[in-house]
């Protein structure tokens, strides 16, 4: 039976508008939405900014910013941000791209690579999926470039034999990020300029050696305590490889489409073989749930995704490609929170919009966190201005102490300024790092603060309290 011409008009009509129709609007997808949960969320959670990008199927569906940055600028797709250890998919993808060329292989000891720095029995696919053994020290050397932060590693023990259990360390993609300098014959930022960023059209993504090295354009960076955030400095580090990547959302959003895309870059050209893009995503030998350069969520989050996310401090990222719906969503935070991965929960909200879900800001429960501390060391500076006006009285009623005795009753008070005083100017001249004591603070502010009033009243305490009893002239007991 032939089609009537009304029916012929109606199927063209159909036929232009699936082929007019935007991405979002095929599935329910709503950009609206996602503005308004991102605004929503900062405002919960007392977030200076964010840069979010959405993609489906190796196309960017929406991309937006929210807030301001520190100079009171308005935050946008286009805000260069720190993406932390987000870096490390760009730098497996890097030895990756080494691997498709046959330069690298992804089996082979690193030794052979790195005859002067690898352990031995470390292969390069357990570099990328952290089954190298290689520990995640807290305290490390200070380095201003590649060769001389994996010049540090010799000597320290190892944590795990390698190839048998999963270890996160950023010494593992130093390592892969030297290799790729020494196979290219090229500075590793220089490397990744020209064979990752250039070809995705990241103009405005480039690679640092420390996170002291100059970036135009680079947004300051927030910690948020008791409710706010405050411009705060990142500490100096040296982090190529494992976390020196500084971008925008526009541009995360056009690697994040090469993935769904297979290895395609936004011109057609294959940078990486599908083979090679599925193993990265691939959960690799004696590691949980680890692949190169990524990791799969765990069973109790729906729906299954591949990510990394990122903090340095001052700055939070997370990356988030969802098989099973083709989404991937990537946000970055001009902003740190010591108690919350932020950009985690805000991706996990989007993620949660592109399902149908309701979604939520949630508790904030940081502030809750930090209003808490806030109120212990108020309690903490109450006591102890208490404590110091009734010293006198205090050594009186143990006049009658022999010294001894005296002195050990003291020592509960010294304990507090004892971790005070390692915490804020041991820990940071430890192995001549580069952290100074204002370093510290920013990590957690309002447990700095609170670490900082319990040191000064317990010094306080034990020198007015022994003061008291030089002055009273007590006998000591024989």
């Amino acid at each position: 039976m032939r089609p009537t011409p009304l029916l012929c008009l109606l199927l063209a009509i159909s036929a232009l508008l699936t082929v007019a129709a935007p991405a979002h609007a095929r599935d329910g997808f709503d950009p609206a939405e996602v503005d308004a949960f991102v605004t929503a969320y900062l405002d919960r959670h007392g977030l200076p900014g964010a840069a979010v990008a959405v993609v489906k199927d190796g196309e960017t569906v929406h991309e937006a910013g929210y807030g301001e940055d520190a100079e009171g600028r308005p935050i946008t797709e286009h805000t260069r941000l720190r993406i932390g250890s987000a870096s490390k998919s760009i730098t497996a993808f890097a030895v990756l791209r080494l691997v498709d060329e046959g330069r690298v292989d992804l089996d082979a000891p690193a030794a052979r690579y790195l005859p002067d720095a690898a352990p031995d029995g470390v292969t390069v696919r357990q570099l990328l999926s952290h089954a190298s053994g290689l520990p995640n020290p807290t305290v490390v050397g200070p380095a201003r470039s590649l060769e001389e932060g994996v010049a540090g590693i010799e000597g320290l023990p190892p944590a795990a034999e390698p190839g048998t259990s999963y270890l996160y360390s950023n010494l593992n993609y130093w390592m892969a990020a030297l290799i790729v300098e020494r196979v290219s014959g090229r500075d590793f930022t220089d490397h990744l300029a020209e064979e990752v960023f250039t070809p995705l059209g990241m103009e405005d993504t480039v690679a640092t050696t420390t996170t002291r090295d100059p970036v135009d354009g680079l947004s300051r960076g927030h910690i948020t305590a008791y409710g706010g955030a405050f411009p705060a400095p990142t500490p100096e580090a040296m982090n190529s490889g494992a976390g020196g990547v500084v971008s925008t959302s526009h541009d995360m959003a056009a690697w994040l489409a090469m993935q769904q895309r297979e290895g395609i870059g936004p011109d057609g050209r294959r940078l990486l073989s599908a083979s090679l893009i599925e193993e990265s995503h691939t959960e690799q030998p004696s590691t949980t749930r680890a692949g190169l350069g990524w990791r799969h969520s765990g069973p109790q989050v729906t729906p299954a995704r591949i990510s990394h996310s990122g903090i340095v401090s001052g700055y939070n990222a997370q990356q988030d490609l969802v098989p099973g719906s083709g989404y991937g969503v990537v946000v970055l935070l001009n902003s740190f929170t010591p108690s919350r991965e932020n950009a985690y929960e805000i991706s996990s909200g989007i993620i949660d919009l592109t399902e149908d879900r309701t979604t939520d800001p949630g508790r904030a429960t940081a502030t809750v966190i930090d209003l808490v501390l806030g109120g212990v060391t108020v309690t903490v500076v109450a006591l102890g201005a208490l404590g110091l006006w009734r010293s006198r009285r205090w050594a009186a009623r143990r006049a009658a102490w022999p010294a001894w005795r005296f002195a050990l009753r003291l020592l509960p008070q010294c304990v507090a300024p004892a971790l005070a005083v390692f915490l804020f100017f041991v820990a940071p001249a430890l192995q001549d790092n580069s952290y100074v004591p204002v370093d510290v603070f920013w990590l957690f502010p309002a447990l700095a603060v609170l670490v900082g009033a319990l040191g000064v009243v317990g010094a306080g305490l034990t020198t007015a309290r022994a003061a008291a009893r030089i002055r009273t002239g007590a006998t000591v007991r024989r």
